[in-house]
């Protein structure tokens, strides 16, 4: 009879089974992940509640801001432990909900701070990146039946309905002053992505219908221009929506706005996309087909580009127009994103491919992007996957990383809080 150390035992060519995709292995690895980065977030309030910026321990630093975007994050993600049954996440999810009621909501104005500095003073703008995740957090939160949750929701779309979705175009803009009087020239898919994911969190948790059409909207337009440029998504636009494919050749690193193709959003929309097909067309697989074959699309693409694109493991942050990278560094949330859409187009095309790459992603999370020794995920590597911190230090929050933990486990057709709510786990 073999022991358990010689069964779990890996020889030459053969896959780890804790990396395989739906192997009872693989499901207690995630769980493992999983707890430790929620251990990992635990001090993440504010007295206020909003929330710090986490340090490579998590520890806060409280010498950052406040941001509104983060908090929000938080808020989601213990949503999910409170669902799921992490102790303490009740109280840390009140803690993030009372941030945003009280410290990070402009009562003058209306809508929510960018966030507030180390020294209490009100962060510039409103974002439309910022409310998308308020909209997230609270539909989350009301799954949770967490107080205040359903009238934060409630604010959170009037907001948004008020001051960022335009009906006539099918697409939100991007950055108000903080008065709500000057908008910015400037339009971004970023924004428009997470309005996605909010937009179809609000269908999936209070039924309406508006809101997953809206997200149907702004996925006709990612494919039009998406399929138009070879499968890479153009990310920046000037305010009638005409793509500018050069917006900061000069500052290629920027986190929110980098130049060129970012593989890891076109990842993530190829997921999205899924999740809205899947619901959208539940009765009729030859309408989502379509949607899906593009995701394939976006999602190959993507890979193809930015996948060991320099001979080491990993995604690298941005490419040109030509697939050729720019930046090399590898952030944590396009691994987190790659193991998630991996999963999805695995579990609803069957193709053995994906389960390949599923595997070949979680080996690389565990050898390299895995913290053993402090806790969560290193945010940021460089392309020899040595830790970095020029554009991600610390470990900020958890979103990505949790979710990277239970999508892979979930039906792709529902929103990870509902399908988690639920209990709908793929089988």
């Amino acid at each position: 009879m073999k022991t358990e150390r010689e069964s779990s035992r890996v020889y030459p060519g053969q896959v780890n089974r804790k990396y395989q995709i739906d192997t009872e292995a693989n499901r207690r690895f995630l769980e493992e992940i999983r707890e430790n980065l929620l251990s990992f977030g635990h001090r993440f309030p504010s007295p206020g509640g909003s929330s710090y910026y986490l340090g490579d321990d998590g520890t806060p630093w409280k010498e950052r801001g406040r941001e509104t975007w983060i908090t929000s994050r938080m808020v989601h993600v213990y949503s999910l432990g409170s669902l799921l049954g992490h102790q303490g996440s009740e109280e840390l999810v009140d803690a993030g909900l009372r941030g945003l009621w009280e410290e990070l909501q402009d009562r003058q104005n209306g809508g929510w701070y960018a966030g507030l500095t180390g020294e209490n003073q009100v962060m510039p703008d409103k974002q439309c990146y910022a409310h998308a995740f308020v909209i997230l957090a609270a539909a989350s939160a009301v799954l949770a039946g967490r107080p205040g949750a359903e009238e934060l929701l409630n604010e959170a779309l009037r907001i948004y309905d008020l001051q960022f979705w335009n009906e006539q175009e099918g697409l939100s803009c991007d950055t108000w002053n903080t008065e709500f009087t000057v908008l910015e020239d400037y339009r971004g898919l970023n924004a428009n992505m997470h309005t996605v994911e909010a937009f179809l969190a609000v269908a999936d948790t209070v039924g309406d219908e508006r809101y997953r059409l809206r997200a149907g909207r702004i996925i006709d337009h990612v494919l039009e221009w998406s399929a138009g440029n070879e499968w890479r998504i153009p990310e920046h636009f000037t305010k009638e929506w005409n793509v500018d494919l050069n917006r900061n050749q000069d500052r290629p690193e920027d986190p929110f706005k980098p130049y060129g193709a970012t593989p890891g959003h076109g990842i993530e929309w190829a997921r999205l996309i899924v999740q809205w097909a899947l619901s959208t067309y539940s009765k009729d697989r030859k309408k989502a087909l379509p949607y899906l074959e593009a995701s394939e699309n976006l999602y190959g693409r993507a890979i193809a580009d930015a996948w060991k694109a320099d001979g080491a493991p990993g995604i690298v942050y941005t490419t040109d127009w030509k697939g050729k990278p720019v930046v090399h560094d590898r952030m944590h949330w396009t691994l987190a994103e790659a193991i998630n859409t991996s999963a999805s187009l695995y579990h609803i095309t069957g193709k053995p491919e994906y389960g390949d790459q599923y595997a070949e992603f979680m080996e690389y999370l565990d050898e390299k992007v895995l913290d053993h020794v402090k806790g969560s995920w290193f945010h940021q590597m460089d392309r020899h996957n040595q830790v970095i911190g020029t554009v991600w230090p610390g470990k900020s929050d958890l979103y990505h990383a949790v979710q990277a933990t239970l999508i892979p486990l979930y039906v792709p057709n529902l929103s990870i809080a509902s399908a988690v709510r639920a209990g709908f786990l793929y089988r």
